[in-house]
């Protein structure tokens, strides 16, 4: 009973399908690429595409900031916060909420670096200064090297502080005492981040033009990877020593940097001059355009490989994992974190509320993130989640259309549910006039949609777990839908000149493109397809072309129906049926001359059930035929001696007078004018003197062509 069931539904759909009368759609999600067009909220998305719980996530209560910009946490666990445009620094005890420790005066601190003693150092933006803070409230100015922007801090040994600087692009050695030296001078106008590997190489990233450099402990520099991008703005190091680097931003057309043109200095003294830039692009919050951005793991030898790359997300944040080998890298404008492991395969680990995870810290196995825009700090557990959800991007299927069946691909496991829902609405984004979310969907089978018709739809599913240690699978979401018939529109109907043809291509033989009876079968081209040619335009007699351009929503193929009548006439004749191609020729010398109109019927028939096509027409402007040959009348000559005299008209019944001349022999054809100094009518006078010369002959030739091409010819002897 239940199998008879389910056939009646299935034939009812397809019968609903049929008074449609156009085929059914197919909208499917089955890659990575498909489901990250969407948005996602305790979802992750594997590399091979398959959706499931994403990692518990707890959100750690920080201060109302507009911008949270650097974070450093202690062994003990106590967090420290730089916030951006309030110039404040908050400590977060374990287990209790932000506190501030300290305020400077500048608006931006974007870096935090501690020392052995405890005591900590910030750096700050704009007119950059490094502060020393050694409890709450109480700090001073460390040190002051006249740059406008301190961007990273890392200490190395002996408690020696680094500090990278813009703008006019450098790394500082700060001593205990504050007393700093500019130890690597760059032509780019920021060093953007410090990092430093297990044999203590110093790697330093610059924005202006994005490169990575390298200063061996030795005291050698040097660049060893340029990118195409504006800026470096992270770097890492796995444990195996793979260099990992996250450029972004513009893409620079010329290096500014050669690696000759980096310089290491010494302990001497080094004379600074700022000159005016703008800060990097990752650093101006907040961001509100996509910028394009590239993942890339870099060899000790300087071999870039590229491993991610977007023109929408930016990446602000790498982070080496090492519990579980990973890469972690954070993004906006999206607010996205994916890893990459060692396979060089990447997954969307989670999304966050925010739009930019601007940085990642890891400890004690969990990843902390700082998120902006709004500004949020929270907590990522290797643990699972019990639910999440993922919201589809919106479908437009271009009119308003009917919904059929729903189903998904994936695993259940026991303890584990999936749930589908739909909403509908005809505006682009979703809002209050649209309908609100179905029912749930549960078979994974397949149920029939049941949000109404409209243009746009957009699902989401709900994933549960009850354990938290299993998660339902998703792999393919299939969506068909059913546009309304819309009838196909003619936006334009062209005569051509008399005489113009287009030669088809790419025949050797000459073919008129359009005329049935030298094209011998209709175009081969595959059913639907448009010829995009370069199109010849030829001259030969008799034949009228016409063209038309028709497009039709639903896609359908169509098929045109040509009719011609005479002004006078009040029955259409049938030109041409059944034509499937958007140019027409015919030969005009099977009419008599006169007035004509052209009608176009457009139908899309081939798509549709008998009954249930649509169709369209459009109305030409007046076609003349006219093959008949001007009249040269009323001619008259007279001699006297060597003048000659001659007057005459020239009529046509339908066009106007294009052209006349004369011949007396040898001389060659002359253009004549008529009396009113112009060819623009169909009756025109004309009257010329000839200067008779020697040799001449006796015989005057007088040719005639109208605006159709015909040519009328009279002779006469003087």
């Amino acid at each position: 009973m239940k199998k008879k069931f389910i056939m009646l539904i299935t034939a009812v759909f397809f019968f609903v399908l049929t008074l449609q009368g156009v085929v059914p759609q197919e909208w499917a999600l089955q890659s990575k690429s498909d489901f990250l067009k969407g948005k996602f909220e305790g979802i992750s998305v594997s590399f091979d595409g398959y959706l499931s719980l994403s990692p518990k996530e707890e959100e750690i209560e920080g201060p109302a900031e507009d911008f949270y910009l650097s974070f450093l946490m202690t062994p003990n666990g106590v967090v420290y916060l730089g916030t951006g445009h309030s110039g404040k620094i908050y400590r977060i005890n374990p287990g209790s909420k932000a506190d501030l420790y300290f305020q400077v005066p500048e608006m931006d601190i974007y870096c935090l670096a501690r020392d052995r003693r405890g005591n900590l150092y910030a750096g700050t933006s704009p007119n950059g200064k490094i502060y020393k803070i050694t409890d709450k409230g109480e700090g001073e100015v460390f040190f002051n090297p006249s740059e406008k922007y301190i961007w990273d801090l890392l200490f190395v040994e002996k408690d020696m502080l680094l500090a990278a600087v813009g703008e006019t692009g450098g790394i500082y050695s700060i001593n205990t005492e504050g007393e700093g030296s500019l130890i690597l001078k760059a032509e780019e106008n920021h060093i953007l981040c410090l990092e430093r590997d297990g044999n203590g190489n110093l790697f330093a990233g610059s924005g202006g033009n994005g490169l990575l450099y390298r200063l061996t402990p030795q005291g050698k520099a040097s660049v060893l990877f340029e990118s195409p991008y504006e800026e470096i703005k992270s770097i890492a190091f796995s444990e195996e020593g793979n260099i990992f680097v996250a450029a972004g931003g513009t893409m620079a057309r010329e290096p500014k940097v050669k690696p000759s043109q980096a310089t290491l200095q010494s302990e001497t003294e080094i004379s600074v001059t700022v000159t005016p830039s703008a800060p990097p692009l990752s650093e101006r919050l907040p961001v509100t355009k996509a910028q394009p951005s590239a993942l890339y793991l870099v060899s000790r030898g300087g071999i870039a490989k590229r491993l991610w790359s977007s023109q929408q997300d930016l990446i602000y944040a790498l982070l080496w994992h090492s519990p579980e080998k990973k890469l972690v890298f954070g993004t906006g404008n999206g607010g996205r974190i994916f890893t990459i492991d060692q396979d060089e395969k990447i997954s969307l680990l989670v999304q966050k509320n925010s739009e930019q995870v601007y940085a990642l810290h890891s400890f004690d196995s969990k990843i902390y993130a700082v998120a902006n825009n709004p500004s949020h700090l929270s907590l990522i557990y290797t643990e699972q989640r019990f639910e999440g959800e993922f919201l589809s991007h919106v479908l437009d299927t271009k009119t308003v259309s009917s919904w059929g069946r729903i189903s998904w691909e994936g695993g259940l496991p026991s303890g584990t549910t999936l749930q589908l829902q739909t909403r509908a609405g005809n505006s682009k984004e979703p809002n209050q006039t649209w309908s609100g979310w179905s029912p749930p969907y549960k078979k994974k089978e397949g149920e029939l949609v049941l949000s109404p018709k409209a243009r746009y739809i957009q699902f989401k599913i709900i994933f549960k777990s009850q354990s938290g240690k299993v998660s339902p699978l998703l792999q393919k979401v299939t969506l068909f839908y059913l546009q309304t018939n819309i009838a196909p529109l003619i936006s334009k109907l062209e005569l051509l000149p008399a005489n113009q043809v287009y030669l088809k291509p790419p025949e050797r033989e000459e073919v008129i493109w359009g005329y049935e009876k030298s094209q011998g079968q209709q175009s081969k081209d595959r059913e639907g397809a448009k010829t995009y040619v370069v199109k010849k335009k030829v001259t030969r007699k008799g034949f009228q072309t016409v063209t038309w351009e028709v497009s039709d929503e639903n896609k359908d193929s169509l098929l045109y129906r040509l009719l011609i009548k005479k002004e006078d006439e009040t029955d259409w004749r049938v030109l041409k049926e059944n034509w499937s191609d958007e140019i027409f020729a015919f030969d005009s010398f099977s009419f008599p001359d006169g007035i004509y109109f052209i009608k176009l019927i457009a139908s899309d028939s081939p798509s549709n059930p008998p009954g249930l096509e649509l169709q369209t027409e459009k109305l030409s402007q007046p076609l003349v035929i006219d093959n008949s040959l001007p009249e040269i009348k009323n001619f008259l000559v007279v001699r006297a001696r060597n003048d000659l005299a001659i007057s005459f008209e020239v009529e046509d019944s339908l066009s106007y007078i294009q052209e006349v001349k004369y011949l007396i022999r040898p001389n060659d054809w002359q253009t004549v004018f008529p009396v009113d100094g112009i060819c623009d009518a169909k009756n025109e006078k004309f009257e010329l003197s000839i200067r008779l010369r020697p040799n001449l002959d006796n015989l005057v030739t007088i040719k005639a062509k109208d605006s159709h091409g015909n040519i009328g010819v009279y002779r006469q002897k003087f």
